[in-house]
């Protein structure tokens, strides 16, 4: 019985995320592809009756899961290509790679995770979803994946004080890079446009 209160609430709570969020996200793909990934899946057991909840939820190790406007915004502005590799810098538990996965079907996603026992999860968690294109990586001193790419997209999922040069070379030609730039009580998200070598 408890199960299907909580199965009614996150239904309930689903529908009105999704109509907030077709008031100001104009990407179809990017509603329908967030539509078809089970954010709870994503979150911890206690934080599961507000999966649907337009805010951030804690993930543990300190880390959050993004609100979901703000990964349908980032999301909408990478202009994602069905065939597109993209990397994620900040895998947090899986659920932005597994958006950008819907997306890029012929592609690859690439997601890097500092805190191990979060990469680890997200790792498990796409699996048992069933994503074959998308590899969790384990973040090394290396900043991004290098090794894997160039990449016609890159996302970053905490902010940073600056754009980094190591994350933009990383960047194919015409690739788009979205990163949150600023500290804790300020930041502004910067879109970037690779346009050339160098």
């Amino acid at each position: 019985m408890q199960e299907q209160k909580l199965d009614k609430k996150l239904f309930s709570d689903r529908k009105a995320l999704f109509s907030k969020l077709r008031n100001s996200i104009r990407s179809g793909s990017v509603l329908r592809a967030m539509e078809r990934v089970p954010r709870e899946a994503f979150v911890p057991t206690g934080e599961r009756p507000m999966a649907y909840l337009d805010i951030p939820l804690a993930i543990g190790d300190g880390q959050t899961i993004s609100q979901p406007y703000i990964v349908a915004l980032i999301t909408e502005a990478l202009r994602l290509q069905p065939a597109d590799r993209v990397l994620e810098v900040g895998a947090g538990s899986g659920y932005q790679a597994a958006v950008l996965a819907e997306l890029v079907p012929e592609g690859r996603v690439v997601t890097v995770e500092l805190v191990r026992s979060l990469a680890q999860r997200a790792r498990d968690t796409l699996d048992d979803l069933d994503y074959k294109n998308i590899a969790v990586e384990d973040a090394t001193e290396t900043l991004g994946c290098p090794w894997r790419g160039p990449y016609d997209a890159i996302v970053v999922s905490a902010a940073a004080p600056s754009l980094s040069s190591a994350l933009i070379n990383q960047l194919a030609v015409g690739g788009r890079m979205v990163v949150p730039v600023g500290d804790r009580r300020q930041q502004e998200l910067v879109c970037v446009l690779r346009t050339g070598e160098g």
